[in-house]
């Protein structure tokens, strides 16, 4: 479905304002996409990356620390590397490259190239394609995850996996957060909040993209944001729930990865994982919900929590079977301290 987002509207019409009367009755209801590169104008050419590896951010800005060390990671601490940032819709204020603006401030780059794109059809543009498939790094951009969900069969697809597959990386923020889950939550029918979800975790809001990215070492994961800041632990809960209710995931577990703001995580090849910023939490449901139905309250009992904490690691290749706090859900009323326990040490 074409959607033009409300802040791109009003972006558009400042610039439209300035450009000559002939080009402003030649445009068409889509604006076309735009590209702003930063940087040298010609790519890196290198035989070989060292990565891959991922930011995965609880809000939309880039955050230096863990993006230089996805840099590094790739370049093998030599040489330089191009960034991609895809957004879906422009920024409303100030610089029209936020991200591209901080990453050009990090070592190791040779360039950052941002592309708003605001269609499916965007997605088969073969000049963005081109630059994404010569980048190392692609960044998306916060905003809405149902316009980059929308992406999927397009021609982008395809070309931030061969960047994932020749050693570079793929990360984002916010919405960019939620699209590099094996499982989606891409908010095509709207919002939801924890208590809604945990009343009906059927509820129409809760609709699911799966089959868009499937990075290694990640499988099975359904990444939210915002996630302290805006208490969204249960709507987690309930996500996690759906997935194992509804065999989104296999192996019988689904593992929700929340990170709040100005919380990151740098994830290597290896799939080990490290917070910066703020806390991340890892949620894994290991068997079905004992009520999981439309029109229902959910009950599950006891959620695996790791709370991870800034420098400490959460293992995403051999992932732990200990330090974990259980929570539960019961008629949708979740346990008291839902993003604070005792870690189970004791886990034979």
């Amino acid at each position: 479905m074409f959607r033009i987002p409300l802040r791109l509207v009003t972006c558009l019409a400042a610039s439209l304002a300035l450009l000559a009367p002939t080009l402003v009755t030649a445009e068409s209801a889509h604006a076309a996409a735009q590209r702003i590169r930063l940087g040298n104008s010609a790519d890196v050419s290198r035989g070989s990356w060292s990565g891959p590896a991922y930011t995965m951010n609880g809000s939309g800005a880039v955050v230096p620390a863990t993006m230089t060390r996805a840099i590094d990671a790739i370049r093998g601490g030599t040489g330089t590397l191009d960034v991609v940032v895809l957004a879906g819709s422009a920024p409303t204020s100030g610089s029209a490259t936020p991200e591209c603006d901080t990453v050009m401030g990090l070592a190791g780059v040779n360039s950052c190239t941002t592309w708003t794109l605001t269609s499916r059809r965007d997605g088969d543009n073969s000049a963005a394609n081109t630059d994404i498939r010569n980048a190392e790094f692609v960044y998306f951009a916060g905003g809405d995850q149902c316009d980059y969900a929308d992406w999927k069969g397009t021609a982008l697809q395809g070309s931030v996996k061969s960047v994932v597959a020749k050693g570079g990386g793929s990360g984002g923020g916010s919405a960019g957060h939620h699209i590099n889950s094996a499982v989606v939550y891409d908010a095509c029918a709207g919002s939801v909040t924890s208590d809604e979800a945990l009343y009906d975790p059927y509820d129409p809001a809760i609709t699911f993209t799966t089959s868009m990215f499937a990075w290694p070492n990640y499988a099975g994961t359904i990444n939210d944001s915002h996630f302290v800041t805006r208490d969204r632990m249960g709507r987690t809960m309930a996500f996690v729930a759906r997935a194992l209710e509804d065999g989104l995931t296999t192996g019988g577990a689904a593992w929700g990865v929340g990170v709040d703001d100005g919380g990151s995580l740098f994830i290597d090849k290896n799939g080990r994982a490290t917070a910066a910023g703020a806390d991340t939490y890892v949620v894994l449901g290991d068997h079905r919900p004992e009520q999981a139905d439309p029109d229902r309250n959910l009950t599950y009992e006891d959620y695996k929590i790791w709370r991870v904490r800034p420098g400490r690691t959460h293992d995403f290749k051999n992932r732990p079977t200990c330090g974990y706090y259980l929570r539960s859900i019961v008629d949708g009323v979740p346990d008291r301290n839902l993003y604070s326990g005792t870690p189970v040490t004791n886990c034979g």
